[in-house]
């Protein structure tokens, strides 16, 4: 059976619940409850943080992870932040490995590409070897601004190094089948924190298409299996709505990057998203501009909101498959689906 018939035959033995379910990328809850949600929602996959780690062996999260897969009708993502640097859910406790894993930009100075591509090979083997099947990396961000919020985070040499990392590392994540997320799309530039609160981009169409999307199409051309879109306002693009919620920043990435693979919001628990939306949960309006999952901690009132938005036929039913379609291909490139 190909590839497509598989999907469509999946497709057609799921629930209406299962299918939404399919959608959430939900924070994982702590504790046993972890295990009745997910026999309860059928979640597209978890994102684990620090808290998953800290207290427990490799063993007890693998077990963890297991208890998760147990009850999941179709295998879940299992994904976490580990970026190296400053954003690290996993090495960064002693249990996991003797030596956190470096920022990008000082991999690459001390050790240059093949440091780069090596240290990628080691960050899929610990967190493949735990259950973690996709990592939300890499950071396609570009900014020269030494005090942006991002610049920590970012490669950090030039638009063209950047891409050059960023293809390095997809194309060993997709060798590994370690899932991965271009991040975050479409450039962070040198705007504020969007934990904290609303970000505008001014910045003329010109120099992202120059600068700050070269990276993205690097990692488009690799095969990465996820783009995840940020909060920013990018008012080339649309200055009413923050990407992850913009219907033209979402086209761009489909028609003009030509992208059909996976679109993942940043995370929507952010208070100041809801001042888009007339303080109503977002998740209707981020699967009705383009995206396919859903980053949220209140997942209970975003499964409830988009449930209802397609038994009411706010949301199409063609757009709910055409999503989970999506979706259920990258579990199967990653294997997650025999």
């Amino acid at each position: 059976m190909d590839v497509k018939a598989k999907i469509n035959e999946i497709i057609s033995g799921m629930s209406t619940e299962e299918k939404v379910g399919q959608l959430f990328l939900a924070h994982c809850p702590t504790g046993e409850p972890a295990v009745e949600k997910t026999k309860k929602y059928q979640f597209g996959g978890f994102v684990m943080f620090a808290r998953d780690f800290e207290t427990f062996s490799p063993d007890e999260v693998r077990s963890m992870i297991g208890s998760y897969q147990d009850v999941s009708k179709i295998p879940m993502i299992i994904s976490t932040d580990e970026e190296g640097g400053g954003v690290l859910r996993v090495s960064k406790f002693p249990q996991f490995g003797e030596q956190p894993f470096k920022s990008p930009s000082d991999l690459f100075n001390t050790e240059g590409w093949e440091g780069v591509e090596s240290e990628t090979y080691r960050k899929c083997k610990l967190l493949l070897s735990v259950g973690v099947n996709m990592n939300l990396a890499p950071v396609c961000d570009y900014t020269p601004d030494e005090n942006a919020y991002i610049r920590k985070r970012v490669f950090g040499v030039s638009p063209e190094d950047t891409a050059k990392f960023v293809d390095i590392v997809t194309s060993v994540m997709k060798k590994e089948k370690l899932g991965s997320s271009l991040k975050h799309f479409p450039g962070y530039g040198g705007n504020s924190d969007t934990h904290k609160g609303m970000s505008s981009d001014r910045r003329p169409l010109s120099e992202f298409e120059e600068k700050d999307l070269l990276p993205f199409i690097a990692g488009i051309k690799a095969g990465a299996d996820s783009v995840m879109v940020s909060h920013n306002i990018v008012e080339c693009f649309d200055k009413d709505y923050p990407s992850s919620l913009s219907y033209p920043v979402h086209e761009y990435l489909r028609n003009t990057l030509g992208y059909d693979g996976v679109i993942v919001t940043d995370s929507l628990t952010m208070s100041a998203i809801r001042e888009f939306t007339e303080g109503k949960d977002p998740c209707v309006r981020a699967l009705l501009c383009g995206n396919d999952m859903i980053i949220t901690s209140k997942y209970e009132e975003g499964y409830a909101c988009v449930l209802e938005a397609v038994k009411n036929g706010e949301v199409a039913m063609e757009i709910l498959d055409k999503a989970v379609e999506r979706i259920l291909n990258m579990k199967i490139n990653l294997g997650l689906i025999k």
